[in-house]
């Protein structure tokens, strides 16, 4: 295991539940919708670790990974090491047809950080209850046409004031929305 999984699992014990790291999650998250972002998952050649792809153009995934970036959590790092470590529990080859890594993209794909997630996170019980996802929640959906899509929870609600609603970008920017329910999701326990 490399020294950046075993730091992170370190991390996943010490903030499971820790206020602080969930609180500045959803503090990163509320402000990704403040940033002017257009809808564009192109590839770029991006240096690593710690790349980025222009700060003006982004998509769902970079809304996650620039949540974690602000709290010192190189996604793209630690994506691209344990798929290095662990190729085969990642679903590049099944989907993509890969047969390598390639650090300028794969933590930009919704269905690698489902699979992060799953191995270094807490799965969490899907339900319709909407008292049960918390904020810093990492939420997966699976939308028509089979496209995969990935949010965080935040601290503020719907107008039901029960729902939560989830930081993302579906097309228009990073906005803050109601969608918690509005396709089959996929849940996990904040990891940082």
């Amino acid at each position: 295991m490399t020294y950046v999984l075993w730091f992170l699992l370190l991390l996943f014990s010490a903030f499971s539940y820790s206020n602080t790291f969930t609180d500045d999650l959803v503090s990163a998250a509320n402000d990704r919708t403040t940033q002017n972002v257009r809808y564009d998952g192109s590839y770029h050649r991006i240096a690593y670790p710690n790349g980025d792809v222009p700060a003006n153009i982004g998509v769902c995934t970079d809304v996650i990974i620039r949540s974690y970036r602000a709290l010192g959590i190189d996604l793209q790092q630690l994506v691209h090491e344990d798929m290095r470590d662990n190729f085969s529990s990642y679903p590049s080859k099944r989907i993509w047809a890969l047969t390598k890594l390639d650090s300028n993209i794969d933590h930009r794909r919704v269905p690698n950080l489902r699979t992060f997630f799953k191995r270094y996170g807490t799965v969490l019980p899907i339900t319709n209850n909407a008292d049960t996802y918390k904020a810093g929640d990492i939420v997966t959906w699976m939308l028509p046409g089979n496209l995969p899509h990935i949010g965080i929870v935040v601290d503020t609600y719907a107008e039901d004031n029960k729902t939560p609603l989830i930081v993302h970008n579906i097309g228009a920017g990073p906005q803050r929305e109601g969608v918690l329910f509005r396709y089959k999701n996929y849940r996990y326990e904040p990891a940082g």
